[in-house]
């Protein structure tokens, strides 16, 4: 059986038209920049006890770049399928969004309540990258496959050069 298309026509074309995909499609790289330091800044303070703060700032400034994609991302969501989450075609994606902002959230509320210590608090940190790469490889194949339904539904395309 044959998967249906990620978008309609319509809105496939809701989608160009928005501001908003740009918007999603320049904080996705960033995001992924701030974690991969981060994610640096976190194992070298668990590897070598050095550089706390530096891990801990970088942490929450994940935070902070996962909330704004993730308030762009539901009013992209709003604008293309009239639903601010979960949405049929991202209806995974964004439950899996919901444990990574869960996660990051908890990092957010342990830190400033002091409720774990260091250590913990930078192993709670990871258990969120962890969400958050799974979440993010989600949203990397739906994007190919909206790359795949678009090169389906243009047509086959007429070989160029010669045949083998």
């Amino acid at each position: 059986m044959p998967r249906q298309p990620l978008y309609t026509a319509e809105e496939r074309r809701r989608r160009d038209a928005s501001g908003w995909t740009l918007v999603q499609g320049v904080l996705a790289p960033v995001q992924f920049l701030i974690f991969a330091v981060s994610l640096v800044l976190v194992m070298r303070y668990l590897g070598t006890g050095e550089g706390h703060t530096a891990a801990i700032v970088s942490v929450v400034v994940k935070t902070l770049a996962l909330y704004a994609i993730m308030v762009t991302g539901a009013i992209w969501e709003k604008v293309v399928f009239g639903k601010y989450l979960f949405a049929p075609a991202f209806y995974w994606e964004d439950m899996f969004s919901m444990l990574v902002l869960a996660l990051h959230t908890a990092y957010l509320l342990a830190l400033a309540s002091g409720a774990l210590g260091d250590r913990a608090l930078m192993y709670l940190a990871l258990a969120a990258y962890a969400a958050y790469v799974v979440n993010a490889a989600q949203f990397i194949l739906k994007l190919r496959a909206a790359r795949l339904d678009a090169a389906r539904q243009s047509g086959p395309t007429q070989p160029t050069g010669a045949a083998l």
